[in-house]
Formats: C-alpha cells, sequence, structure tokens
C-alpha cells in the first residue's frame, strides 16, 4: 500500500510517481507572529466539522485527493486518518520552520500511540523546494523522538526563550536537524550590543556595502546567510528598520506605511522600487554604537515570547533577561 506523506512542502512528484496515496502539505508559519492557540492547532488537526471555514483544516492542504484510495475519509482527524495506512512518512526538511512543524507534529502524534507505529521519518538533509525526487535514510519514531520533539515544541511555545537554550546544552540527537534550526532562531533574538536579531543586522550590512535593492536583501541567501523568514517577513522586519521614529534605513517606499500586509501584490511593487541607503543612525548600529530599541518601538514574537521595549529578551552570547 502506498504511504501517506506528511511534509512541509508537498512536493507533487510524490503523486505523479506513485511513491505516496496523498501528501499533506502544513501551512503555519511559526517562526513569525503569535503563535496558534492550542485550541485553534486541534481544531486543524481533530475531526472536520461544519465550523471549519476553508483553509483551517488539515484536509485542505493534502495534495492527490482526486486519486487517493482514502478520499471518504478526509473529514477524520489526522490521528485516526493515519490508521488508514501502513506508513506514515514524515518529510521534513532543514528550514527551522520545517522542523518546528516536525517538533509540533510528533508532539501531537505523542497523544495517539496507536498511530505512532505507523510513523517513518525521512531526514531531508536538503530544501524540499527543488528536491530531487529520491528516498532519504528513514529512521523509526520512537519515544526518543517523540519526548525530543515535545521538549522542543514545549520550550518554544513558552513565554520566555530559556528553555529553547537550555535545550542546546542537551542531547538533540534523535532528531538531528533540530540543533542547527533551533540554533538558527535563538539568532533571532536581539542582540545585546543592537537590540537587532541576526537578519535585520545581516540587512543593515548587506545595505552599508552597496546592496541597495530588496531582491537582494530577500532572496540571496547565500549572500545573507539567514533562513528563518520569507519574503514578505523580510519585508515587515525591513519596514521596521526603515519606518520607526529614528530609522536606520532611508529610500524605502513610503507607500508601505499605509499598505495592508495582505496587499502582498502592491507591497512586493513597492520594495521593488525602493532603493535603500542606510541614515547616520543605521551605520552607528551596524558598528554596534548604537541600540536600536533605545529609539524605536519593538513589537514581535520570537515563539510564545513577545519582544517588547520593555521585555526585550537578548543574546549575547548567553541570554540577558529584560
Amino acid at each position: 500500500m502506498q504511504p501517506l506523506i506528511l511534509t512541509s512542502r508537498a512536493n507533487l512528484e510524490f503523486i505523479r510517481s506513485g511513491f505516496a496515496d496523498l501528501a499533506v502539505d502544513f501551512a503555519f508559519r511559526f517562526v513569525w507572529g503569535p503563535l496558534p492557540s492550542p485550541d485553534e492547532l486541534a481544531s486543524y488537526l481533530g475531526a472536520c466539522t461544519p465550523d471549519h471555514g476553508p483553509g483551517r483544516h488539515w484536509s485542505d492542504f493534502a495534495c492527490g485527493w482526486d486519486q487517493s484510495k482514502n478520499e471518504d475519509s478526509s473529514d477524520l482527524g489526522l490521528a485516526e486518518f493515519c490508521q488508514q495506512f501502513e506508513t506514515v512518512e514524515l518529510w521534513f526538511d532543514t528550514q527551522p520552520n520545517a522542523q518546528l512543524q516536525l517538533a509540533w507534529l510528533l508532539d501531537y502524534f505523542r497523544s495517539h500511540p496507536q498511530t505512532v507505529g505507523r510513523l517513518k521519518l525521512r531526514l531531508v538533509n536538503q530544501d524540499m523546494i527543488g528536491l530531487q525526487f529520491g528516498q532519504p535514510p528513514a529512521i523509526d519514531v520512537t519515544e526518543r523522538e517523540l519526548a525530543t520533539a515535545s521538549a522542543v515544541w514545549q520550550a518554544y511555545r513558552a513565554a520566555t526563550p530559556e528553555g529553547c537554550l537550555d535545550l542546546l546544552s542537551g542531547d538533540l540527537s534523535a532528531l538531528p536537524l533540530l540543533r542547527p534550526a533551533l540554533t538558527d532562531l535563538l539568532r533571532e533574538l536581539p542582540f545585546r550590543s543592537t537590540g537587532l536579531g541576526a537578519t535585520e543586522m545581516r540587512m543593515l550590512e548587506l545595505i552599508a556595502r552597496g546592496y541597495s535593492l530588496t531582491n537582494a536583501l530577500f532572496h540571496l541567501r547565500s549572500l545573507r546567510r539567514t533562513r528563518i523568514f520569507g519574503e514578505f517577513e523580510h519585508g515587515y522586519l525591513l519596514d521596521g528598520l526603515a519606518h520607526g521614529p529614528m530609522p536606520a534605513v532611508a529610500g524605502l517606499a513610503e507607500e508601505l506605511r499605509t499598505l495592508s500586509r495582505e496587499n502582498l501584490r502592491d507591497r512586493h511593487t513597492a520594495y521593488l522600487r525602493s532603493v535603500l541607503s542606510l541614515t547616520d543612525f543605521g551605520r552607528a548600529v551596524v558598528a554596534h554604537k548604537e541600540d536600536f530599541s533605545r529609539h524605536n518601538p519593538i513589537d514581535r514574537w520570537w515563539g510564545g515570547t513577545h519582544l517588547t521595549n520593555d521585555r526585550l529578551w537578548r543574546l549575547d552570547p548567553v541570554l540577558v533577561a529584560p
């Protein structure tokens, strides 16, 4: 029997090749904004009811329903649906958001032991985008993998980041792609000297080097060397750097101050039109001579931690409480 695929990004080749009966993609962005509530996540993975709107149930993001042998079971909760299959494979790549999705799902399955025995974890050591279809190494999911995932997910959901930093000094070898992802996530906490995280600082450094167009800041990953956020999340961070009371960046299109974040088309156009440079204050921040947070509002989420000027957890390289 063909397996069920649970993945950070559905690859049509799973279905076209006949490898899988169905591939389920998970759309949550756990690296940006407040985390969904436990009730929202439970509803998403639970049985489908008339109260579920479009995009609010796991089955809405499955690829291959038209040929699936289990099409009539799409209203089931995910754990129950998995029991229609001999094997359920988890394909989650190296991206930090994908590893958080994996931790969340394994934490969920820990409460459904009747499903765990069907799970196989594929160690996908490259991005799902552009993945050449094949079969990366697969491991059984045991209590060791479940416990590690639960520890990471619960620590990331906590109201402070202390638990996540503590996990780095422990044993995460059961899920070998988690440690680098968690390390990169922690680097997005504000630096002690500047009040900005790794991605914000790297954008300022690149602008200082003459990269004045947003395309380079948002998409040249090998140059940027950070891998947490997507295109528009980079844009929101850039908005904060350019449009605060004491901006670090000049040249960002003014209409971005008022454009809705849901208006992706016009925001994309405005970003492309922008020609960026650093202000004097921005150059001082890059030189670690100024603290951005002392002059500008901070209001963003890191997992369950709400970062504000009054509650600004910092990393230097140890964790510094507000």
